[in-house]
């Protein structure tokens, strides 16, 4: 009988250590110039703006994109390439960052501009035709620039 009852006292004195664990601290992410991209008016051809570029290319940094960024300079954008065309959506679950989301098809033209997304809103954003490249800049600057349908984007990786 002392056995039982030492070994349930053990268990509860187990069961009450303190919690160790490692805390887990997040790190501000940063952004990472992967290329340029060059927006271009097609008449008369002129330069709109010059940016550098993070890139989006697979399923995570796609899914992810801005979130979790507290601030992007005017000369910075994400770019987002997708392998085929077709209708996309994107919203601003976790970005903190105001937004244009611009839309361009499968020959790097201008198709939908959405502009000044809300950060962490959660509402749908659709192009207005199937896209294959979206870009987001700071919002406002599809105004300044004083971009339009058919306008052009040009970008290598580096």
């Amino acid at each position: 009988m002392r056995f039982v009852v030492l070994f349930f006292i053990g268990i509860a004195f187990l069961g009450c250590k303190e919690n160790t664990s490692t805390k887990v601290l997040t790190k501000e992410i940063v952004f990472k110039k992967e290329g340029t991209a060059v927006l271009k008016k097609v008449k008369p051809d002129s330069v709109i703006a010059n940016l550098d570029i993070e890139i989006a290319d697979d399923e995570y940094q796609r899914q992810t994109g801005l979130m979790y960024r507290h601030s992007m300079e005017n000369n910075q954008a994400m770019l987002f390439i997708f392998k085929d065309e077709r209708p996309r959506s994107f919203y601003m679950k976790n970005t903190e960052i105001p937004l244009d989301i611009i839309y361009f098809d499968k020959n790097k033209r201008i198709v939908s501009i959405r502009k000044n997304a809300k950060p962490f809103d959660e509402t749908s954003l659709p192009s207005q035709k199937p896209s294959q490249y979206v870009l987001e800049v700071n919002a406002g600057l599809s105004d300044k620039w004083k971009l339009k349908p058919g306008d052009l984007i040009e970008f290598t990786g580096l």
